[in-house]
């Protein structure tokens, strides 16, 4: 086991990531921020209370289950749940912990797409470690970790695990 990232790494690189966003967008006008459960919705909580504070403003938080769009999944086993926010015509900011094959992120799309037609979608992640098997790819990152296939990023939120933490994982650990 390798740690990737400590609590002040993370909290530097989401402060940084809520920059960029904002930065980009020029601004927060018809910008809402939609975690992916679990751990993205962590990461999009503490994006969306720094980027109202450092902004002065009040964006929404959506935090959308893409179990009901996962290709590996049996749809009828998931229930549908509101995403507690309107995409429609909003440019929406996926959030994830980990951007790996894409298929996560390409189940989010069709969940964003299930409640309105975004003006547009982004994609932020705190890290990406490759092996896309779809061309997606992340607009705001915050690390870029190579890894085999046999390696696997872990991601700790203190609201789920109690510490906050990113650790490299080999078949051995």
């Amino acid at each position: 086991m390798k740690e990737i990232m400590d609590d002040i790494g993370m909290r530097r690189t989401i402060i940084r990531l809520s920059h960029e966003i904002v930065e980009k967008n020029k601004g927060v006008e018809n910008l809402v921020i939609v975690g992916i459960k679990t751990r993205g919705e962590f990461i999009a909580r503490r994006m969306v209370e720094l980027i109202n504070q450092f902004e002065n403003c009040d964006i929404e938080l959506g935090v959308l289950d893409i179990n009901p769009w996962r290709d590996d999944t049996l749809k009828s086993s998931s229930e549908i749940v509101s995403l507690g926010v309107d995409v429609k015509d909003k440019i929406v900011v996926l959030v994830d912990d980990v951007l790996y094959k894409g298929r996560t992120v390409r189940a989010a799309m069709d969940g964003i797409l299930h409640f309105g037609r975004a003006k547009e979608i982004h994609l932020a992640v705190l890290i990406d470690r490759g092996h896309r098997e779809l061309p997606i790819r992340a607009d705001y990152v915050g690390k870029n970790i190579p890894t085999s296939d046999k390696e696997d990023i872990r991601v700790k939120m203190v609201e789920f695990d109690d510490q906050d933490l990113v650790v490299l994982l080999s078949e051995n650990d």
